[in-house]
């Protein structure tokens, strides 16, 4: 069997965590099905990835090009796959090509060509990319010097982005609002990138922030999986976002134009597989930049996997061996194929988990370097269940979107709005409550405003079910309301003051949730192996289980 090289994400660390180990698990189990034997090298003992039942042959060994090439050297693959690796594997691959370890030892770069990669990664090279294909992309300078970078301290345009090339989730990145903080983060981006070149950007801070995920095939066959919305603007990295899947605020028009956008993005780039593309749209206009693009499977890949049903790795993999999406199977249904777009027919919330109930001491505010350590995702049919459901996943001290600490002033509130924090979303309920304006929060947080209308039905649903300490006799009516916008029982019990036996006794409801399909389709085709997720409907997608776990 001809082999092929695997390089995993190395460890788990902030920016870089279990998706990645999920992507590559996936692509080895893809590349097997195919008939392929497997050689793994990832530095990380401690994953499924490096489970003996995943691959032929695992190294655990650093993951430098030093160690790379004596695993190229004793098993003398057919092909190298990079690109389920996150950033690591990705910039490992480019170093072994440079090195000419590669051409050496006659492997091949599997899925999509190094040019590509180099396009996609490379600021100068992406932004002469996209003005060539006539995309808008924000003002920006390079710089590849602190010499560079002095030249721009009083010319730059405050504040402004500043974006390393080569790093993930932000690493070395920041916002400079003066001169001193240019210079001291673009130092550091300086020595954190693998080629020592960063982007300073023109501010785009409370614009939108929409990503799409999109495949392309090696015959130029290309299909959006998924589009996301973050819930805080530009401003704040993607992955201590608050992620809604599909998008909730765009127009059809917006959709379309951002989607096209997407794929003419992967098309010029040459991509083959996976791939993640960021764009800023203002909410006043039509007009939108785009940000960048992660040429390989990215954060937002597994997200976008679990969310649609649509295994993103598993496919990448086998377009990486030279399948077109028109031959892939889809691996749920068994009865279409891959170049099927998914359908959505619910809504997807993504919550981050911060590690900063174990780092106290920690700057917990957001800006465009990820802080966060992992993540909850929730299905619902509706934005304020799965937000409810995604609170309740976090395993923090508050269960619904009441704050432990409502002692803030004004002011402070204010002060944390418009400089968020990982306690953003309870901040943003704890300034509804206290009745400010849909548009006064908007123009503080530059949250959207349907967002926040959101959040406000479901800070007035809490404050019916508090009403109901001196109003009893409409209790069943409001626990119906609750129950139906995500909240669970113990909350509407202690908010009403009620035991939890009462509570469900004064609803006269069910309390087992029924299932609704996950099969990438919106059932428009019978699907062998779809899953579920509960919810509090009358009708079942499917028989209910033995022992069905409530979730409310």
């Amino acid at each position: 069997m001809e082999k092929i090289l695997v390089i995993g994400s190395g460890p788990i660390v902030i920016g870089q965590a279990a998706e990645f180990d999920y992507a590559g698990t996936q692509a080895c189990r893809s590349l097997r099905e195919e008939g392929y034997s497997v050689v793994l090298v990832n530095s990380n003992p401690a994953t499924i990835m490096t489970d003996e039942e995943t691959a032929d042959r695992i190294y655990i060994e650093p993951l430098t090009p030093e160690f790379c090439e004596r695993v190229i050297e004793r098993e003398r693959p057919w092909g190298l796959l990079a690109t389920l690796g996150g950033q690591t594997g990705l910039n490992l691959a480019s170093q072994l090509a440079d090195l000419g370890v590669l051409e050496r030892y006659g492997v091949k770069l599997l899925g999509t060509p190094l040019e590509a990669i180099r396009k996609a990664e490379d600021r100068e090279l992406f932004r002469s990319l996209m003005r060539e294909i006539r995309e808008p992309v924000p003002e920006s300078w390079i710089v590849e010097s602190e010499a560079e970078l002095e030249a721009l301290l009083d010319t730059a345009p405050y504040p402004c982005i500043i974006r390393p090339a080569y790093t993930l989730g932000g690493t070395g990145g920041g916002v400079a609002r003066d001169r001193d903080e240019l210079w001291e983060t673009g130092r550091k981006g300086l020595k954190l990138s693998m080629r020592s070149q960063l982007m300073v950007e023109r501010s785009l801070l409370g614009w939108k922030e929409v990503e799409y995920e999109v495949m392309r095939d090696s015959k130029g066959n290309c299909i959006t999986v998924c589009n996301m919305e973050n819930l805080d603007p530009m401003g704040v990295h993607t992955g201590d976002s608050i992620v809604v899947a599909p998008s909730q605020t765009l127009s059809d028009i917006e959709y379309h134009m951002l989607r096209t956008a997407s794929l003419k993005i992967i098309q010029s780039l040459g991509i083959e597989g996976g791939c993640n593309v960021q764009l800023a749209v203002n909410p006043k206009s039509f007009d939108y930049y785009v940000i960048e693009v992660n040429p390989r499977v990215s954060r937002s890949s597994a997200l976008a996997s679990k969310a649609t049903g649509y295994p993103i790795a598993r496919v990448a993999a086998k377009i990486a061996v030279g399948k077109t999406l028109d031959e892939i199977e889809n691996a749920v249904t068994k009865t279409t194929k891959a170049c099927f777009e998914p359908a959505l027919d619910y809504v997807v919330v993504k919550i981050p988990r911060w590690p900063f109930d174990k780092f106290r001491t920690g700057d917990r505010r957001l800006s465009t370097q990820m802080k966060a350590t992992g993540e909850v995702m929730a299905i619902a049919r509706s934005f304020e269940e799965a937000m409810m459901k995604a609170v309740r996943g976090l395993e923090v001290a508050s269960k619904d979107l009441t704050h432990p600490d409502t002692s803030l002033s004004d002011e402070a509130l204010e002060d944390r709005l418009r400089h968020p924090t990982d306690e953003r979303l309870w901040h943003l309920a704890e300034a509804l409550r206290r009745g400010w304006t849909v548009k006064r929060v908007n123009e503080v947080s530059r949250v959207d405003p349907w967002f926040i209308e959101k959040l406000l039905g479901l800070v007035e649903v809490e404050s019916r079910l508090v009403g109901l300490r001196t109003e009893p006799s409409a209790a069943r009516e409001v626990f119906r309301e609750a129950l139906d916008s995500g909240f669970d029982l113990s909350t509407v019990a202690r908010l009403s003051g009620l035991a939890p036996e009462e509570a469900l006794d004064s609803a006269s409801v069910r309390l087992e949730p029924s299932y609704k399909m996950v099969d990438t389709c919106a059932g428009e085709f019978e699907s062998d192996t779809p899953y579920y997720y509960a919810t509090r409907e009358v009708e079942d997608d499917a028989a209910v289980p033995q022992n069905p776990i409530s979730v409310l």
